[in-house]
């Protein structure tokens, strides 16, 4: 898999704009800003899923090379437009590093390493937002959401398949009947898209997913609007794989913990939405998602 590039067609402009993006970051990180180096002679692998606005290809070309500058060695981005194609890639031993959803880490149990949780809005914590089309003055609850064309973003995403089938079990009703008809739209702006061009009645979709396209490309949101806000979850987190060496663990840890004490970080934090940067965080976080997982036999 390839690095992610800069969207141009034109090879020569695509390299100057890479040179001027690899000058640009040296000249903020300086030659001695390395916080530590990792194993010599590979490359690390980086896994990015829909838990994250990943189609921004600029911001993404500029925090890999930021991160591999810091490293200090060669690191290669790999999207995936779905949680299941991450973690197989998991599960082969073919990534090191990921950004997950909260559900498939802990699906993935002890195969994985919590690395560090972003802060959204200065917390380590996000919710699922249920949203209609803009123009449904009728619905205003996932009550009301009976019988309706229901879109789920992934099938291994909280916010946006376990949140609303738990919600609808404390309803009182079974997911698998409470809705006419249901289908996965693969991420989460995908579903917000679907309600709006009227394709679905509604769907639950990851809450900074929502704020960051809000910001971004405000008019995706726009044909739709939130009726329910969930509770808070832990925030989405980076982990590494249970093979990554100790050094190269903590490695990448200083390198996310340390993008708010850094000017360059700092500017692309605040491209990322995450403008407080990383914790370490704690596996307590997700004991809530845990419990919805174990109503469906999941955990």
């Amino acid at each position: 898999m390839k690095p992610i590039e800069l969207p141009d067609g034109n090879r020569g402009r695509r390299r100057i704009l890479r040179s001027l993006v690899t000058g640009a970051l040296a000249g903020m990180l300086g030659p001695g800003r390395v916080l530590a180096q990792t194993t010599p002679g590979r490359t690390v692998r980086v896994g990015l899923t829909p838990a994250f606005v990943h189609d921004q290809h600029a911001l993404m070309a500029d925090w890999r090379r930021y991160i591999e500058v810091k490293l200090g060695v060669p690191v290669e981005f790999v999207p995936r437009n779905s949680y299941r194609e991450t973690m197989d890639l998991l599960h082969q031993g073919r990534l090191d590093f990921a950004w997950l959803c909260v559900y498939p880490f802990l699906y993935l149990k002890d195969l994985v390493r919590l690395l560090a949780v972003p802060l959204n809005q200065g917390r380590p914590y996000y919710r699922s937002y249920l949203v209609v089309g803009a123009d449904d003055r009728k619905r205003n609850s996932m009550a009301d959401l009976k019988g309706a064309v229901f879109a789920y973003s992934d099938l291994y995403s909280n916010t946006g398949y376990l949140v609303p089938r738990y919600q609808v079990r404390q309803l009182g009703e079974d997911p698998a009947t409470f809705f006419r008809k249901t289908f996965f739209t693969w991420s989460h702006r995908k579903a917000i898209e679907a309600v709006a061009a009227g394709m679905a009645d509604g769907a639950a979709m990851d809450s900074f997913v929502w704020d960051t396209l809000v910001r971004v490309k405000p008019e995706v949101t726009a044909g739709t609007r939130i009726i329910g806000r969930s509770a808070e979850y832990g925030f989405p987190p980076f982990v590494a794989h249970r093979a990554v060496a100790a050094q190269d663990f903590d490695a990448m840890q200083r390198v996310l913990l340390g993008m708010s004490s850094d000017p360059a970080g700092q500017v692309l934090l605040a491209r990322l939405n995450i403008n407080d940067g990383f914790i370490p965080g704690d596996r307590s976080l997700y004991d809530s998602v845990v419990v919805m997982m174990r109503a469906f036999g999941e955990y």
